[in-house]
């Protein structure tokens, strides 16, 4: 059973991601590094050149891959959610887990980082609303929503804590 880690851009997955994949002696994929092995290109010369819709279509194609296998711990992209076929594919592979990070705090990691194109071509309200639309799809395609707040050993260890919960009631 796969463990997929969903939320907005800056909440921790992949971070936390690697803390638990090593925690649970799990393989850890972030889909977005995966796409850019995949196209060899970055995030931003993807957006740049060929367009988000390009973009989505890759992660989509990504996360079907990744659902053909087991036991690891994958961070989505922060719009992985937003395609449904995303969410089932997730899934019937495992399951979703909703990192929940306060706005405020998100925007405070991801405010300069040149590597997101939503990030770069958005005002701080406009993300605001992003944030707003997604958090509604997070909690709608997840098993499980653990608090953002602490460090990431802390958010790794709410999830850890709550793994055997999952699998049972899966």
């Amino acid at each position: 059973m796969n463990i997929w880690l969903c939320g907005f851009m800056g909440c921790g997955k992949t971070t936390v991601g690697g803390i638990l994949a090593e925690r649970l002696n799990r393989r850890f994929i972030d889909t977005d590094d995966y796409i850019t092995q995949k196209t060899g290109m970055t995030i931003p010369l993807i957006f740049s050149s060929k367009g988000e819709a390009f973009f989505r279509e890759r992660e989509s194609a990504s996360i079907k891959e990744l659902a053909e296998e087991r036991g690891m711990i994958i961070a989505c992209g922060g719009g992985a959610m937003l395609k449904k076929e995303n969410a089932e594919a997730a899934k019937q592979s495992g399951v979703i887990i909703y990192i929940d990070a306060d706005f405020e705090e998100c925007y405070s990691r991801i405010e300069n980082d040149e590597n997101r194109p939503i990030v770069t071509s958005n005002t701080k309200e406009a993300l605001h609303e992003i944030y707003l639309s997604r958090v509604l799809l997070y909690r709608e395609n997840s098993s499980l929503t653990v608090s953002g707040q602490g460090t990431p050993e802390d958010i790794a260890e709410r999830i850890n804590l709550n793994e055997q919960n999952i699998i049972i009631g899966a």
